[in-house]
């Protein structure tokens, strides 16, 4: 098989105050793939993120990145491999335009000109904010914002999206729409998320994280139609939300 573009092989990590977070979690993405990464508050989701592109450093075991160790030498090629959409738009955005935004990161890696504008456009079109290029990010809705910060991490070109909280805060067509983006992206997808029938939607693989460890890893079909799973890790589906009887699951 082929080298994961993510491999996270006996992850710990504890935080100054001495709360370990991670307790040797394995993981790994292979290219192409969507996975969600599922679990209850507190079972070590974010930390695991903000190790994926150097954030945090493991405190014991290893994560790469299509064979790139994620250390400090290796830190700017890793952000720009890894691309993290943050749950607030707000976190992401802070410049005076879209087109300022989204040209940020490849600027930073000395791209100019017809070159920096293309990778600007190319990003926007992609989430369908051609039109918004040269308005405030803060006259956007919130669903637009969204997507705004998803193309600042395409410009990139990223190997890997990890999206915290994707479909949060936003009104069912903008949720539908984020969705019909991420199916159409040629890139692999980690989506963290709370929000399972979204999961069942886009992640035909889901990885359950509790309590700092890896307690399953399999079709998100059938992690969500496993009740005693369910139970024991807090995972609750929407009332009324069936996945035996709803719409075919992610392929």
């Amino acid at each position: 098989m082929s080298t994961p573009v993510l491999e996270v092989k006996g992850l710990a990590y504890a935080y100054p105050d001495g709360h370990q977070a991670l307790f040797g979690v394995d993981l790994h993405v292979h290219q192409g793939e969507r996975v969600a990464l599922l679990g209850p508050n507190g079972a070590g989701k974010t930390t695991l993120v903000l190790h994926l592109n150097g954030i945090h450093t493991a405190g014991a075991g290893s994560v790469s990145v299509s064979g790139l160790p994620v250390e400090k030498a290796n830190l700017q090629e890793i952000r720009r491999r890894v691309g993290v959409v943050f749950q607030d738009p707000d976190d992401q955005l802070f410049m005076g335009t879209v087109r300022a935004d989204v040209a940020f990161g490849p600027a930073n890696l000395g791209l100019k000109g017809d070159e920096l504008d293309r990778r600007v456009m190319d990003a926007l079109d992609k989430v369908g904010m051609t039109e918004f290029v040269d308005r405030p990010p803060h006259h956007l809705s919130f669903g637009q914002r969204r997507r705004v910060a998803v193309a600042t991490v395409l410009a990139m070109e990223p190997e890997i999206l990890v999206l915290d909280e994707p479909s949060s805060n936003l009104d069912p067509a903008s949720r539908r729409e984020l969705a019909d983006i991420l199916r159409s992206l040629d890139v692999t997808v980690l989506m963290v998320t709370h929000d399972l029938p979204y999961a069942l939607e886009l992640c035909p693989r889901s990885v359950v994280l509790s309590g700092g460890t890896v307690v399953a890893d399999g079709s998100t079909y059938d992690v969500l139609t496993d009740d005693v799973l369910m139970k024991e890790n807090r995972l609750e589906l929407p009332f009324g939300f069936d996945p035996r009887t709803t719409l075919p699951p992610a392929r």
